[in-house]
C-alpha cells in the first residue's frame, strides 16, 4: 500500500524498513524452492551448483533427472521410444506407479473428507447443535496431534480390523488428516451464509434436499471446492502415516522419495520436487481465484 502525500520523513523511513523486512522473511520462505528448481536440471549427479552451471554454460544443464522418472525400473529403459516403451514406463516405471498409487489415494480420500467434513461443517454451522465446541475440537484434533501419534494409533487399530497394508486403510488414514481442512473451510464459508434463503425456498414449497441442492451447495461450493484442494494437499504431500499402514507395494510419491533420500541420494528426488512446487501453485492459484469468486457470490469486493 503506498504511502499518503502527508507522511513524515518518519514514516516514510518506516515504511522503507517494514518493506525490506516483508522481503527478506519473503526470501527466507521461499528460499528453499529457488534452489532446489535450478538444481533439478544439473547435469552432473550432485546437489551444489557446479561450475558450469553458475557461468551458464549450456552443457552443465540437462532434464536427465526428469527422464530418470520415466525409467527408473523400466526393464528395457534404453530402447526405443515407441509405444512398447511407454508401455513399458507406465507398468513398470517406479516413479510413475508412486505417481498413480498418489493420485488414487489422493483423490479417493478427498471424496471422503470432502463428503464428511461438509456434512459435519452444516451440522456444526447450527445453532440447535448441542456440544458444539467440544465436537470442533474433536473432529480438528488430527490437526492438532502430532502426525506420529495418529499414525501410531492408526496402525495398531488397522491391525485389529484387518485395514493395514490395504490401499482402504490408507485412503481412510489420509481422509483423517484431511476432514478437519475441509470442516473449518465449510464453516467459515458459512459464517456469511445468509439462512433466510433457505426459508425462503422452504416457504416457497422446497424440500430440504432440493433446497440444499439448488440454494445452499451453490453458495458454499467455493468453500466446498477449497476444503477439498486442502484435502487433497494434505494426502499427496503425506509420508509418516504411509509408512506406518501401507504396504510395499503401495509407494506414493513421498515414500518414494523417502527411499531415494534413504537408500540412493539421487538428483531425481529434486525433478519431483520441481514438479510438485508446480503442482502446489497451481493449486494455490485455484484457490485464490475461489476465495475471489466467494467473496463476489456474498456481495464484497475481491480483495
Amino acid at each position: 500500500m503506498a504511502l499518503p502525500t502527508y507522511a513524515s520523513p518518519l514514516e516514510r523511513l518506516w515504511h522503507l524498513v517494514y518493506l525490506v523486512i516483508c522481503g527478506l522473511v519473503l526470501l527466507f520462505l521461499i528460499a528453499p524452492i529457488l534452489i532446489v528448481i535450478p538444481l533439478s536440471f544439473n547435469a552432473e549427479p550432485y546437489f551444489t551448483f557446479t561450475e558450469k552451471m553458475l557461468t551458464f554454460d549450456p552443457a552443465g544443464y540437462s532434464l536427465r533427472w526428469y527422464d530418470t522418472l520415466l525409467t527408473h525400473g523400466m526393464q528395457a529403459p534404453d530402447g526405443p521410444r515407441n509405444a512398447a516403451w511407454w508401455a513399458d514406463a507406465w507398468n513398470n516405471s517406479a516413479w510413475i506407479r508412486a505417481a498413480k498409487n498418489s493420485l488414487i489415494i489422493g483423490i479417493s480420500a478427498t471424496i471422503v473428507a470432502t463428503v464428511l467434513g461438509t456434512v459435519a461443517a452444516l451440522g456444526l454451522a447450527s445453532p440447535a447443535m448441542p456440544f458444539r465446541r467440544l465436537i470442533m475440537a474433536v473432529l480438528i484434533s488430527p490437526m492438532v496431534v502430532p502426525i506420529i501419534i495418529t499414525a501410531t494409533g492408526l496402525f495398531f487399530f488397522y491391525s485389529q480390523v484387518g485395514l493395514a497394508n490395504s490401499y482402504a486403510g490408507v485412503i481412510l488414514a489420509h481422509a483423517t488428516l484431511g476432514i478437519p481442512f475441509v470442516i473449518i473451510t465449510v464453516t467459515a464459508t458459512l459464517v456469511g451464509f445468509d439462512y433466510s434463503l433457505t426459508r425462503a425456498a422452504a416457504s416457497l414449497g422446497a424440500s430440504p434436499a432440493v433446497a440444499f441442492r439448488r440454494v445452499t451447495m451453490p453458495l458454499i461450493l467455493p468453500g466446498v471446492i477449497a476444503g477439498a484442494l486442502f484435502a487433497f494437499v494434505t494426502s499427496f504431500d503425506e509420508v509418516v502415516v504411509v509408512l506406518f499402514i501401507a504396504a510395499h507395494d503401495q509407494q506414493t510419491i513421498p515414500r518414494q522419495m523417502w527411499n531415494g533420500i534413504r537408500e540412493q541420494i539421487s538428483p531425481a528426488i529434486l525433478a519431483v520436487a520441481t514438479i510438485l512446487v508446480i503442482v502446489s501453485i497451481a493449486l494455490l492459484t485455484t484457490l485464490e481465484l475461489l476465495r475471489r469468486r466467494s467473496e463476489r457470490l456474498r456481495g464484497l469486493t475481491p480483495s
